[in-house]
């Protein structure tokens, strides 16, 4: 089983490297809720909606969601 915290937190770094994506503070993932929680520096949320998603699945929605 995948550890998806773990892929939140490693991907939170990746973002932070990047122009697009600096300001972004926190990934937390609600295993219950199926939702990763994008906090920005300014304050923002943004829920994202990862339901039944593979690791490498949700990535791919975060960042898309991300519009990176």
């Amino acid at each position: 089983m995948e550890d998806k915290q773990k892929i939140c937190d490693l991907l939170l770094k990746t973002c932070q490297a990047t122009d697009n994506a600096h300001d972004l503070v926190s990934l937390e993932y609600d295993a219950e809720r199926e939702i990763v929680t994008a906090t920005f520096a300014s304050g923002g949320k943004r829920d994202i909606n990862v339901a039944m998603d593979s690791g490498t699945a949700m990535i791919r929605d975060v960042m898309n969601h991300l519009g990176c």
